[in-house]
């Protein structure tokens, strides 16, 4: 159509402090999945303020906002992509709000699978289509090695 234009975008997604990504694969049957592995912050990062999950007083997790959104957003020792698209959607479309042209126009998320998608329709009759691909960074988030 004439008044529609898609926008297409890959967005990587780095793990937080004392974490890492770790792509995973089997032959039979083939999958592809994204482990997430904890990293010990012992020595450098825990100056920066970043908790150590893998030594915890007394073994229990801390109770931060790095451990909440894997917590939120894997399952089990996995990343699961689904949940990640439908939460980058949900910051999306809160983040939207806070800007002046969403006066103007509206943003709608539409039904989220491993990837994120809107559609933006103006007053005017303009609509785009906005598609994000959701990417890993694989490897670590930058901690300091352990003692």
């Amino acid at each position: 159509q004439e008044n529609i234009s898609t926008y297409r975008t890959l967005v990587i997604l780095r793990p937080p402090p004392g974490h890492s990504f770790s792509l995973e694969s089997r032959k039979w049957p083939p999958a592809r999945r994204i482990r997430v592995v904890l990293e010990c912050l012992c020595s450098g990062e825990r100056l920066l303020g970043h908790t150590c999950f893998l030594h915890a007083p007394g073994g229990q997790r801390p109770t931060d906002q790095d451990w909440y959104l894997m917590d939120t957003l894997c399952t089990g020792s996995y990343l699961d992509m689904e949940k990640v698209a439908c939460w980058v959607q949900t910051l999306v479309l809160s983040a939207w709000l806070l800007l002046p042209q969403s006066r103007h126009c509206q943003l709608t998320a539409l039904p989220c699978g491993k990837s994120c998608s809107f559609r933006l329709s103006s007053t005017s009759g303009l609509h785009c289509s906005i598609e994000m691909a959701l990417a890993v960074q694989q490897g670590s988030s930058g901690a300091c090695p352990g003692p």
